[in-house]
């Protein structure tokens, strides 16, 4: 089956690797299963050795189905663009974990990363884990720290809402055709219900304004905001790079305390 490129197509075909995937997602009788783009059902056949659990899978190329549901006939699969689901719609009502995995096409990665753990927040205990292939630069960007160059706004919505963790990198020739770039697969669980003291819609503009000037002091880059810099921890002089999620959150904070003042608006 030929690769499409409009849907970011790079088929994993690298036994090794399919098996180091499995090993990790380790899955047992009676879980619910998720896969995202299963493609040509590289991985899906890997993971269907495990007998006894639900397993949907979401597919957006048309000519892919019909051979998974030849090949799969126990599994449900949906074809269907996954940024375009209502997850409530398709996971819910909670009575049991799901687990998620998927190759994901790099075009997509960002964004569905951030539905999948916004929904986890929105609805806790739906999603046990996620085990994700990705670019390795997002992957990177998932897991940095402060002060790095790959700190950014994904950095911290990720971690304020999910333990991420690198597992191992991949390499362009584990897929056909293979991508220009190094992949890497990362563990993503959603964190145990957390009483956030900020909107997370506001936290999100915070961080788009933030970085958008990440070359700026805050004072600069949050002018608009006026922002009282001597009762958050978070100093004026620093810069996107340098302010860790907790000092992100609290200036999230003071923005929703004082929107109704008619400060701090965005």
């Amino acid at each position: 089956m030929r690769a499409r490129k409009r849907f970011g197509q790079h088929f994993l075909h690298d036994a090794q690797v399919l098996q180091r995937i499995t090993d990790a997602v380790a899955l047992k009788s009676g879980q619910r299963v998720l896969e995202i783009g299963p493609g040509t059902g590289a991985l899906t056949e890997y993971l269907t050795t495990t007998e006894g659990t639900h397993y949907t899978a979401v597919e957006i190329d048309r000519d892919l189905v019909p051979e998974l549901q030849q090949r799969f006939s126990a599994l449900q699969i949906i074809n269907t663009d996954i940024l375009q689901v209502d997850l409530q719609e398709l996971l819910g009502p909670v009575t049991n974990e799901w687990r998620v995995v998927g190759n994901l096409p790099y075009n997509i990665s960002s964004p569905l990363i951030l539905k999948f753990i916004l929904y986890a927040h929105s609805a806790p205990g739906s999603i046990r884990d996620m085990h994700f292939m990705l670019q390795k630069e997002m992957a990177e960007r998932m897991c940095a720290q402060p002060s790095t160059k790959a700190w950014g706004r994904l950095s911290v919505m990720v971690q304020l809402l999910a333990e991420v963790e690198g597992l191992f990198d991949v390499s362009p020739s584990s897929f056909s055709p293979p991508p220009k770039v190094d992949s890497a697969v990362v563990r993503m669980q959603p964190r145990a219900q957390i009483n956030l003291p900020a909107r997370l819609s506001t936290l999100d503009r915070v961080l788009r304004q933030a970085f958008s000037a990440r070359r700026k002091r805050l004072s600069n880059a949050l002018k608009t905001l006026n922002i009282d810099w001597s009762v958050v921890v978070a100093e004026p002089q620093w810069r996107a790079d340098d302010v860790g999620v907790a000092e992100f959150v609290e200036i999230a904070q003071w923005v929703d305390e004082h929107a109704a003042e008619g400060i701090g608006s965005l």
